[in-house]
């Protein structure tokens, strides 16, 4: 009988795309390219706007990679299934909730609050600050680290039982470095914040889970990029 799973080339496939939309989001960020206003209302940046395209990106990756690790091992129904169906379903609608919340509000807290000075000091200027510096970031990161568990404990809960090639953990390494390398872009130079702690609770959680299931390739996937990011973050922040 020939074996129904998906090829591990779709795998691979998947994380190629997640490194090219951070590529894209890191180029979006950094670039002054995207400043120009969307429309003659000016009501968005294309900063704003491709960062909420990408993220969109991002939750359809994410979810073709969890759909691909259930049904790639034989162990692919079940209330587990189902649970962690729900899971990242749940880490979605709070990681994109936290992009329409954040990019708006960064845009309106960018153009009329702040000044020479810093912040103008109004009420208005104080909420619009708060939604873009604290709470839209705690909305992102549950989000975030929920989507990310959710990723690894499909891997754990449906194991992969084919034996993995030199090619396969070369191709992981290769797409977690791009992820390491978006961490470090990102953390590695700004104020240490409540993001570098999510980057570290990750890391231990895929150290963790790869001690316990090393032959998984997402566990690996998840250690190596996340452990080198948050020492590559850790060592920018020390020079």
């Amino acid at each position: 009988m020939t074996d129904a799973r998906p090829s591990r080339r779709r795998l691979h496939v998947l994380l190629c795309i997640q490194s090219v939309i951070v590529v894209l989001l890191s180029v979006n960020r950094l670039s002054s390219a995207t400043t120009g206003f969307v429309a003659s209302n000016e009501f968005l940046r294309w900063v704003d706007l491709d960062n909420l395209v990408l993220a969109l990106a991002t939750l359809i990756a994410a979810y073709l990679l969890i759909q691909h690790l259930a049904y790639d091992s034989p162990r692919r129904d079940g209330v587990a299934h189902r649970a962690l169906g729900l899971t990242f379903f749940f880490g979605a609608m709070l990681y994109a909730l936290s992009y329409g919340e954040h990019e708006v509000t960064n845009y309106l807290h960018g153009r009329f609050c702040i000044d020479a000075g810093g912040a103008s000091g109004n009420r208005l200027c104080e909420i619009i600050a708060y939604h873009d510096d604290q709470f839209s970031h705690y909305v992102f990161f549950a989000g975030f680290t929920i989507i990310s568990v959710a990723i690894m404990l499909t891997q754990v809960l449906f194991p992969d039982d084919r034996p993995s090639t030199v090619a396969d953990t070369v191709l992981i390494a290769f797409n977690a470095l791009f992820i390491a390398a978006g961490i470090i872009a990102n953390l590695g130079f700004e104020e240490i914040g409540l993001d570098l702690y999510v980057v570290a609770a990750v890391a231990v959680l895929a150290v963790i889970l790869l001690i316990r299931q090393p032959r998984q390739l997402i566990l690996r996937y998840y250690a190596i990029a996340y452990v080198i990011g948050l020492c590559g973050a850790g060592a920018a922040q020390l020079t």
